[in-house]
């Protein structure tokens, strides 16, 4: 059952990418809880991930989300909300219910804590 949750999760993640008011980082986060508890292989194929990998272990370590993702994500939801807004939304009141959506969104995001940045090395910064 977790592992079908954890794929189901990781789906809505992706397709969260691409949807504005569909958030990708919670599903993410559901998913590596799900398959932490029921497939190691899983678990680690997520934390490998790039993208997420990171910010799926600071969560888990600290409880925070880092400041580069939470900008990436605003200026997505910004650009992109306010462009389905625009474009897709013909009626007054869907724009408004759309709009409120996307600054929901937001006001969670800069509810999360924010991880502190993590001190370079003097080689990594060369």
């Amino acid at each position: 059952m977790l592992l079908a949750v954890g794929f189901v999760c990781v789906a809505l993640g992706a397709i969260g990418t691409v949807l504005p008011l569909l958030p990708t980082t919670p599903f993410l986060l559901v998913a590596a809880a799900c398959f932490a508890r029921s497939s190691p292989r899983f678990y680690r194929w997520l934390l490998t991930r790039p993208g997420v990998g990171p910010i799926i272990r600071e969560w888990r370590t600290a409880r925070t989300v880092p400041l580069h993702a939470k900008l990436w994500a605003i200026s997505l939801i910004v650009v992109v909300g306010a462009s389905s807004v625009v474009l897709f939304a013909g009626n007054r009141w869907v724009q408004l219910v759309m709009g409120a959506g996307l600054l929901a969104v937001i006001v969670g995001l800069l509810r999360l804590p924010t991880g502190r940045p993590k001190s370079r090395a003097r080689h990594d910064l060369l």
